[in-house]
């Protein structure tokens, strides 16, 4: 073969540079232009050799040989121009003109040229354009129409008179068709044999692909059935590619996100788009840390054109690519988390800067107002007027110096830095202590309070002083906003291990929206500008962080027009808080000096 090497460079030399793109389509214009340069040059080649045994030729046989620089024309105009199927029309037109003149100067239909108009489709079948075959099949048949008409009305002669002239030239005629016949045959088998290739090199890269991609790559048929699935599913889904086969891998979405599935698969097969969806699906496995676990998926499906007619897309396949996005997913709901986190801060600034408003400014405007009254030297007040100028002053005071605690425990109970101190006493001379030193505020506001503690409490360990904020903080909410001929009851008694501390009250209950923001800093139920019950909205924030450092709970049950109970339960032996130094000391010595001058003031007016 190493001296057709030669010849095989120039013929790949001679593909235009379009059709070198394509493997395929290198190969057919190889196939077409090879047998003809090649055959034409050699039977030119042979001229001489048959005039020397044929003596001087006729016109028609000088005519056969000059006809053999058609191929050799139409091979390097496909080579110029790339316009296969215009080459192979242009070979299959210059064939038929020949057969045809062959024919009629050989005794038309019956000539041994004839059967050559059998080859005219066969050589324009190589294109693989129905269009060039069914041109070569008219022009075979026009030809032998033709053919058959001029015999038909003896315009030709004899077909047997032509043989006995032309005997040569007819044995040639036979034999150059078997040996173009021969060549038909092979350049058929080599471009199905380079077709098979290329197909086999293409479906080994996509299999070389699918087998390496992280992405799983899922074929679908009718209703969603797996019919092909890429090894990557393994690693992705925990178990066998078998096992996700036919319905498998829809046994393991999520059943909520099932209709999403399979909408997005229908949609891409009868409606010829592309579809994306995110759902999830188990992921199965040997530990317990994947064992039933649901990954979140994205996928992205196509129609299949190939595998079914287009005149029904219903039956149209799916191809689809799967790829985990969990990771994404997580850090979307983390994203959504600190949205949500930051809004929610800023509703508390909102509300705090609402609620501080009011309750800064109103002591504060008291305290201004009051004092330069009290320092004006040209209004003249009597000693009871005086007396009670500095009582409000003092007042107001303590209530800001209330504020200010407030702010500064829950401050530093969100931070950590809330310091208790545990120690044995006795719960029911606290609680009476407490309910004692709220009497006066409740029969101001006509409600009335009661105790029920159980006989013989034991002793428990904790803050007392938390202890005592807590009942002073629930009890003075419930007078708050319980109405005159109210009631309130405060009851204690031992539940397991713990302290059950309620305190129910009859007043104006709380909505089922507003009980699970109950204890949020600086919520009020209900709340607006113009509130009917003062306060910071801090008092049940800082019962919940103390509960919560005690190891205790706290339950609230309430309805709207018939009251609130609001059950505490605290550990009998508790554990210590661990102590901090507190970060606003300035602060708390700041107000106590605030204070501490107002007393001074109301003494000096008394």
């Amino acid at each position: 073969m190493g001296f057709l090497t030669p010849v095989w460079s120039y013929v790949d030399a001679l593909v235009h540079p379009a059709a070198k793109q394509d493997a395929l389509t290198a190969a057919r214009h190889r196939a077409f232009i090879a047998p003809r340069l090649v055959g034409s040059f050699a039977a030119i080649a042979s001229f001489p050799v048959y005039i020397a045994f044929r003596g001087v030729p006729s016109v028609l046989e000088v005519g056969v040989f000059g006809w053999l620089v058609a191929p050799i024309l139409i091979s390097y105009f496909l080579s110029r121009t790339g316009r296969y199927e215009s080459a192979h029309i242009l070979s299959s037109l210059s064939l038929t003109g020949l057969v045809t003149a062959v024919a009629v100067c050989n005794g038309g239909i019956g000539s041994f040229a004839a059967i050559w108009l059998v080859v005219v489709p066969l050589e324009a079948a190589l294109s693989a354009s129905r269009r060039v075959v069914a041109l070569a099949s008219i022009f075979a048949l026009v030809a032998a129409g033709l053919l058959l008409v001029l015999s038909a009305v003896d315009f030709l002669p004899a077909a047997t008179t032509v043989a006995n002239e032309h005997g040569a030239l007819a044995a040639l005629g036979i034999v150059s068709a078997a040996l173009y016949a021969t060549g038909l045959a092979l350049g058929a088998e080599q471009l199905a044999r380079t077709s098979f290739w290329l197909l086999y090199a293409e479906e080994d890269r996509y299999r070389l692909l699918a087998r390496n991609m992280t992405d799983v790559i899922t074929r679908h048929g009718r209703n969603g059935a797996v019919l092909f699935v890429s090894p990557a599913a393994e690693s992705l889904f925990g178990v066998g590619v078998s096992e996700l086969s036919g319905h498998g891998m829809f046994d393991r979405v999520h059943v909520a996100d099932r209709p999403a599935f399979l909408t997005a698969l229908a949609d891409a097969a009868a409606q010829g788009e592309a579809r994306s969806v995110e759902f999830r699906i188990r992921r199965d496995g040997d530990s317990e840390h994947h064992a039933g676990r649901f990954l979140w998926v994205e996928m992205r499906c196509r129609p299949l054109d190939q595998a079914a007619d287009k005149s029904k897309p219903g039956e149209r396949e799916v191809v689809a690519v799967l790829r985990d996005v969990s990771d994404r997913k997580v850090t979307e709901q983390a994203i959504e988390i600190a949205r949500a986190e930051q809004e929610r801060a800023n509703a508390s600034k909102s509300r705090f800067l609402a609620t501080m408003s009011h309750e800064l400014r109103t002591p504060l405007n008291a305290i201004i107002g009051f004092s330069e009254m009290l320092t004006n030297d040209e209004l003249v007040l009597q000693p009871a007027r005086r007396l009670e100028y500095a009582k409000l002053i003092n007042d107001s005071g303590h209530h800001l110096l209330s504020v200010v605690n407030g702010i500064l425990d829950m401050s530093k109970m969100e931070t950590g830095n809330f310091e208790i101190t545990p120690e044995p006493f006795a719960p029911a001379q606290a609680m009476v202590s407490c309910c004692d030193l709220l009497a006066l505020k409740a029969r101001e506001a006509g409600v009335e309070i009661k105790t029920r503690i159980a006989p013989e409490l034991p002793e428990i360990v904790g803050d007392r002083r938390a202890f005592n904020q807590i009942l002073i903080n629930l009890i003075s909410n419930a007078i708050k906003f319980t109405p005159r001929n109210g009631r309130i009851t405060v009851s204690a008694q031992c539940d397991g291990a713990k302290l059950a501390v309620a305190v129910e009250d009859t007043g104006v209950g709380i909505g089922e929206a507003d009980l699970p923001r109950l204890g949020e800093a600086f919520f009020q139920a209900r709340a607006s500008y113009d509130r009917r019950h003062d306060g910071s909205g801090l008092g049940l924030s800082i019962v919940k962080g103390l509960v919560k450092l005690h190891g205790g709970d706290i339950d609230i049950r309430s309805r709207l027009g018939e009251g609130t109970r609001v059950t505490v339960r605290l550990p009998i032996d508790c554990e210590g808080g661990k102590p901090a130094a507190d970060p606003i000391k300035l602060v708390t010595e700041r107000a106590d000096e605030f204070v501490a001058a107002a007393n001074v003031l109301v003494k000096k007016s008394a």
